[in-house]
């Protein structure tokens, strides 16, 4: 996965091959109608974790490379070269605010990665969302396989916190495109539980080579929410790059709102300096569906 893009022509016989392989993957993690789940998990659950996701309609499952997968998709960690940084702001009208920090690391054929990502809430009695996380993934050829291991704490949850696990693959030919497919928070129904299962299943095709100066990329990733109406997102990224230095827009758009108070439609951007981003995203995401400005910064060496 390490390897740079555009070096082989991928055949009709890889690609068949790799569909294939995603396809008995999908049927594994078990792709399935959700089932309801009773109670109310906290707000901060199903929050797209990514600046760069949020501007592409939220998804995330084959975004490949980036330190904040490990809140989508653990296996998309594979990707990374050496050591990934990643962190965001989001300040909501009321005073709240949603803040994120994550990092991956590659250990030849592992990565590791672990983040944070909570939503503070004004008044005198604290009563904030959070959601830490740690993920460990193994690669294999183009193939990885990861695994999330998460704790959240916030209203809704038990006293204690909740404990939950994801897990992901992920195949990637290149920068040409990626595979991935997720089920998040295994075990969160259990004893009490109210972390609602999430099945993620996307595709993400680059239609120029990432390392030249035009950039296009679009996103098409299909969500099964737990007591939820299922609904596929879709997203595109374009711009400029010239000498490490450009700009890129992005657009998404999902076909049913994931949470109430949240828009379909949401719009960004972002700087690139080499491998320094400065992101942007614009999205009513708040309970009350005001307007939500989210800054972030991505490192990817």
């Amino acid at each position: 996965m390490g390897q740079r893009p555009w070096k082989a022509a991928v055949s009709c016989t890889t690609l068949l091959a790799s569909a294939s392989s995603m396809s008995w993957i999908c049927a594994v993690l078990g792709l399935a109608a959700p089932r309801a789940l009773p109670g109310q998990s906290p707000a901060i659950e199903g929050v797209p974790a990514s600046v760069r996701a949020v501007g592409m309609g939220g998804a995330g499952a084959a975004l490949v490379g980036d330190a904040s997968t490990i809140f989508v998709n653990p296996a998309g960690l594979a990707t990374i070269r050496h050591l990934a940084l990643e962190g965001s702001y989001a300040p909501i009208p009321g005073g709240s605010a949603i803040s994120l920090a994550a990092m991956g690391l590659r250990l030849g054929r592992f990565d590791w990665g672990a983040g944070a990502q909570t939503l503070t809430m004004p008044g005198p009695v604290k009563n904030d969302d959070a959601v830490l996380a740690s993920s460990l993934v193994y690669r294999r050829g183009l193939l990885a396989f990861g695994v999330t291991a998460k704790y959240a704490h916030g209203p809704g949850t038990p006293a204690s916190g909740q404990w939950a696990g994801d897990a992901g693959v992920a195949l990637a030919v290149f920068d040409l495109f990626a595979l991935g497919a997720s089920v998040q928070n295994l075990g969160g129904d259990s004893a009490g539980g109210v972390l609602p299962r999430r099945v993620r299943a996307g595709f993400t095709m680059n239609y120029v080579d990432p390392e030249g100066v035009f950039r296009l990329l679009t996103t098409l990733e299909a969500q099964w929410p737990d007591g939820a109406h299922a609904a596929v997102l879709t997203g595109v990224e374009a711009g400029v790059v010239v000498g490490g230095v450009g700009l890129v827009g992005r657009a998404g758009y999902t076909t049913s709102a994931l949470r109430s108070g949240v828009s379909k439609v949401s719009f960004g951007g972002g700087v690139e300096l080499g491998r320094f981003s400065l992101d942007y995203a614009y999205r009513p995401i708040d309970r009350g569906g005001d307007a939500q400005n989210r800054f972030g910064v991505r490192w990817t060496p």
